[in-house]
């Protein structure tokens, strides 16, 4: 049923004259659900966003959100969306305080002990004017004006863009607790670190294409690692270079050294086949994996369609 999501879109596609912004995209984002919409700068995910919002008409394919039609019912379907813009325009003089009344008031009323308490935990002075604030200042103003009012859906575009790292594990804590409040966040970057620890799936946009949509630690499954065996007497490199998953084989003496991507059980039975002394195995490293599965993978498209 469309209640059970906050985010379905069927084909959705946007061009700029003869340039693609994104084309046949078909996704769901369940209602309470974190996902994370990963992919480089120009893939198309503010792109997406955008006509999620209804900033943008789309090309062609149709989107639901919230069970409502961006365009039909704007209005009311802004006032359930808290929306972080992946760049900030604050005109004016007004300091953060100010600014933020004037959001609350436009959406109804927000009690201030909520802003006060974003405020705290974002370390934001609210009594400082807006213009005179750093990048990273700004964009706090900015999540606390998307979280203020408790809206159903979260849609964040680059949320940490300028925050350090102290104040980015806070705002993933906040993603946490919206989400444990049974928000659904939508939340783009082109950093995995950033959702890796947050998001119940991941959609990954390349080319303004859908390759993969999947559970966070599904990607593990497929993981990078980089392997090294001792073993007692010297082995042939050619044993392990035709097996699946496995490369970069380079044997010195008795240690062979590789990379596996995916399932280390063929690596290892062919290993057994000899004496093993000492056997090291890197932590997968997901960063590494996204990066890979995005850049190489063909043949993907299909695949957007079975995630979602």
């Amino acid at each position: 049923m469309t209640s059970d999501y906050a985010v379905l879109t069927e084909d959705l596609t946007k061009f700029y004259g003869q340039r693609r912004g994104i084309e046949s995209l078909t996704l769901q984002v369940g209602a309470g659900e974190v996902l994370g919409f990963l992919g480089p700068n120009g893939a198309g995910k503010t792109t997406t966003i955008r006509l999620l919002l209804d900033f943008l008409r789309p090309t062609d394919g149709s989107a639901t959100v919230l069970g409502l039609d961006p365009r039909r019912d704007k209005a009311a379907l802004h006032r359930q969306i808290g929306y972080l813009p992946g760049e900030l325009s604050f005109p004016g003089r007004e300091t953060a305080g100010d600014l933020l009344r004037f959001f609350g008031a436009a959406r109804g009323g927000v009690a201030w002990s909520q802003v006060t308490g974003l405020a705290e935990r974002l370390d934001l002075d609210l009594s400082r004017p807006v213009r005179t604030m750093s990048k990273g200042n700004k964009q706090k103003v900015g999540l606390v004006q998307a979280f203020m009012h408790r809206p159903a859906l979260l849609i964040l575009d680059e949320p940490t863009s300028g925050l350090d790292p102290l104040m980015q594990q806070e705002f993933l804590a906040m993603v946490r607790d919206a989400r444990d409040a049974g928000q659904t966040v939508f939340m783009s970057s082109h950093v995995l670190a950033e959702v890796q620890h947050t998001a119940d799936r991941v959609a990954i946009i390349r080319d303004g294409r859908l390759v993969a949509v999947e559970r966070v630690e599904s990607l593990g499954k497929r993981a990078i690692r980089s392997v090294e065996i001792h073993f007692n007497d010297p082995v042939d490199p050619a044993e392990f270079d035709v097996l699946p998953g496995v490369s970069e084989v380079t044997v010195s003496g008795p240690v062979l050294r590789c990379t596996v991507s995916g399932r280390l059980d063929p690596l290892i039975k062919v290993a057994a086949r000899h004496e093993i002394v000492d056997m090291l195995s890197a932590e997968p490293d997901l960063e590494e994996t996204f990066l890979s599965f995005y850049y190489h993978s063909e043949g993907a498209g299909d695949a957007s369609r079975a995630g979602a």
